[in-house]
């Protein structure tokens, strides 16, 4: 969210105005909602039309921008399935009829086209709520998890590990999509920690059985450049505070994979304390709707130490679509471990080594330049 300049420019919002303005987007939200609930194409007039209602000013005027807008269709979403996604299921009676339902609310939403200084430097991709979905059943959720969302953005994940009757813990870096979590999730106290560091920051007692998370793929709080191994530092910090037999489902990069000999050497430390179980790459066009058609890879890590740490399970190869993705999930990921019974209390933050430059040892082996695709979209779109 920004606010305009005399010369033009845009700046941060005061932090004093967030609250105001994630009130601002779920008001406008609530009223899309209604779109979705008659099946009606939000268009850009429509969004306009809420925005302007919900903070009594155009986007001409800095009070909103379109990323907010976007930030307002996604919290639509949350809203849509807490109040149908039960009847939703039970409709569907298997996940791969639900898919479609999902879909179909999806197409519904704008594309999102336009991008805030914020969503540019945190890298904020939603994640489309069909991946989401399909994350979700990745992860087994059941009732009795406890589910982590180290980067919690507007909520499209933590939706459907509610709906799986899940309690959630939620983090997110960004103050306004945290204040966002906070009026959609409000029984769900949000922190706002760096993520890359989450299991350093986290009280003690939170153990989650489940984490679900996108990192983003090449950036670092308060690092203004590109970090090539972004998404694994999240990934192990996340992973060291799972207790034994816990599953980490991970949205990444294409190219952050145990057989691109880049990260091999990584994914083989992070298997000194969990096991990749399954890994394959999504064509770009699922993402479309969120802005980058940069494609991107489901990974599942149970927090098992591999027998071995050196060979990894072999790629079914790219998924053209979800569909195809989720039917790659039921026949190759494996059921979920027992968890093993631990004293609450905090884990190392990393499974793998430290360097003198504290990064956590995930550094590639070689010059890593597979994120400039990223970079490219970025300055395109």
């Amino acid at each position: 969210m920004t606010e305009s300049l005399a010369g033009g420019a845009a700046m941060p919002l005061p932090i004093r105005a967030t609250a105001v303005v994630a009130s601002a987007i779920i008001k406008a939200a609530r009223q899309l909602l209604s779109d979705l609930e008659r099946g009606r194409r939000i268009d850009s007039a429509v969004l306009r039309s809420a925005m302007e209602a919900a903070f009594g000013a155009s986007d001409a005027t800095g009070a909103w921008n379109w990323k907010t807008a976007y930030d307002a269709c996604e919290a639509a979403t949350v809203l849509f399935l807490r109040r149908y996604g039960a009847a939703m299921r039970a409709k569907a009676a298997s996940p791969a009829a639900m898919l479609p339902m999902l879909l179909r609310i999806a197409s519904l939403v704008p594309t999102q086209t336009r991008r805030s200084e914020e969503s540019e430097s945190l890298q904020q991709f939603s994640t489309p709520i069909g991946l989401a979905f399909v994350a979700s059943v990745a992860a087994a959720i059941t009732p009795a998890d406890v589910v982590l969302e180290p980067s919690a953005g507007t909520g499209l994940l933590a939706i459907l590990a509610e709906l799986a009757g899940a309690s959630l813990v939620l983090n997110e870096f960004a103050e306004s999509r945290a204040g966002i979590l906070s009026d959609l999730f409000p029984a769900v106290s949000t922190t706002r920690f760096d993520a890359a560091h989450i299991n350093d920051h986290l009280d003690a007692g939170i153990v989650p059985s489940v984490v679900l998370m996108n990192p983003p793929f090449s950036s670092a709080i308060h690092v203004d450049r590109q970090v090539a191994d972004a998404a694994l530092r999240h990934v192990a910090s996340a992973l060291a505070r799972l207790p034994e037999g816990g599953r980490l489902v991970t949205i990444t990069g294409a190219n952050v994979a145990p057989d691109n000999p880049t990260w091999t050497g990584a994914f083989r430390r992070l298997q000194e304390q969990g096991r990749v179980v399954f890994s394959a790459v999504i064509d770009g066009a699922v993402y479309a709707k969120h802005g980058t058609t940069i494609d991107t890879r489901l990974t599942v890590i149970d927090r098992v130490p591999a027998d071995d740490s050196a060979p990894f399970p072999a790629s079914p190869g790219i998924a053209s679509d979800l569909p195809t993705l989720l039917g790659w999930v039921f026949k190759d990921v494996p059921p979920r471990r027992p968890i093993v019974a631990t004293a609450t209390k905090a884990y190392s933050e990393s499974p793998v080594r430290r360097t003198g430059r504290g990064s956590l040892g995930l550094s590639p082996t070689k010059p890593q330049g597979a994120d400039g695709r990223l970079r490219e979209e970025q300055r395109q779109i």
